[in-house]
């Protein structure tokens, strides 16, 4: 595991979110430190799409706080977290299936030709190539060529283009922060392991991770720290180093007791 930096680039501190007299999340405490790969689980139910939300910035917590290295935030919406380093890669990767790769990469801020053109808004699509070629060889991984249309990849080389514009998008941030729901599923064996290579490269790089999946092999290959909801309550949280495969479905599952002291999930 690498060294991560003694301020959390990402924490929430008591999150409760209530729908009416549903409580979903009860006093939920969480971080993730730059570079680290904190892993996500739990049952169906267990509170972990909700959490995400609220570090996406799509629902406002109804108790607690959040704080980006170590400032707190008010993470109205997805655009508010977005601006303070926080990108979002959804289950259905919200990819233009239309577009090729060199346009999903640069989304939204797309370079622009010079002189007359540019004033007219025509793009440069031969820099949005250099750009996406660029980006996608900086993080080590093989897709196709930036001109393929994303409707025309595999679903693994369609993870890889969502997880790379994420990473563009974050740049260089000193508390970047990428939110990762489910990106294995549906992939293959290889497949997945790339998906794990990528996570890892961008970690090396000093991104936060987090990732909610249900597959429990990639989360031990990927993660530094497991945490784990149920029932809106975080009942562990422990290096994966320092756990294995039958305390974690325990945990999940309700078999087995939360920890007393969640000292890998205190601040």
């Amino acid at each position: 595991m690498s060294e991560h930096g003694a301020v959390p680039a990402f924490e929430l501190r008591g999150i409760e979110k209530h729908y009416g007299f549903v409580k979903a999340l009860a006093g939920v405490d969480f971080h993730v430190r730059p570079g680290e790969v904190v892993a996500l689980l739990g049952d169906n139910g267990a509170g972990k799409s909700t959490l995400l939300k609220v570090m996406s910035g799509a629902h406002a917590p109804t108790y607690g706080e959040i704080f980006v290295g170590g400032r707190r935030v008010e993470l109205g919406s997805p655009r508010a977290a977005a601006e303070a380093g926080v990108q979002m890669v959804y289950q259905d990767l919200a990819l233009i299936d239309a577009a090729d790769i060199a346009t999903n990469l640069t989304l939204g801020r797309e370079p622009v030709r010079k002189g007359l053109l540019g004033w007219l808004g025509v793009l440069d699509k031969k820099a949005m190539r250099r750009e996406a070629e660029r980006e996608i060889q900086a993080l080590g991984v093989t897709t196709a060529p930036v001109t393929r249309a994303v409707e025309m990849l595999s679903g693994g080389q369609r993870q890889v283009v969502a997880l790379a514009r994420a990473a563009v998008r974050v740049g260089d941030a000193a508390n970047a922060v990428l939110l990762l729901d489910e990106p294995t599923a549906a992939l293959g064996y290889a497949q997945t392991k790339q998906v794990g290579e990528l996570v890892r490269t961008m970690a090396d790089r000093g991104i936060a991770v987090v990732v909610v999946t249900h597959n429990l092999p990639f989360c031990f290959d990927v993660a530094d720290r497991i945490a784990v909801l149920n029932r809106g309550r975080k009942v562990a949280d422990v290096l994966r180093s320092e756990t294995d495969n039958d305390a974690i479905v325990g945990w999940i599952t309700g078999a087995k007791a939360p920890q007393e002291n969640l000292v890998a999930g205190s601040r």
